[in-house]
């Protein structure tokens, strides 16, 4: 199993955020993610936010 990422730059909103945060399991990167969301962009913690955010995990390291 290789790391995984996601990246804020990906996905523009009204927050310029700059954040790509990864890990080695999808599990640990869902929390993180879920953590990132709910603080700084004021997502609520629901599964349907949950289900989107591991469709956008990806294999590897983020871009620098």
């Amino acid at each position: 199993m290789g790391r995984k990422y996601i990246d804020c730059r990906d996905y523009p909103g009204d927050i310029k955020c700059s954040v790509a945060l990864s890990a080695n399991t999808e599990e640990e990167l869902l929390e993180a993610v879920v953590q990132h969301g709910t603080t700084v962009h004021g997502y609520r913690d629901t599964p349907e936010f949950r289900a989107e955010i591991r469709k956008g995990f990806k294999e590897g390291t983020p871009p620098l």
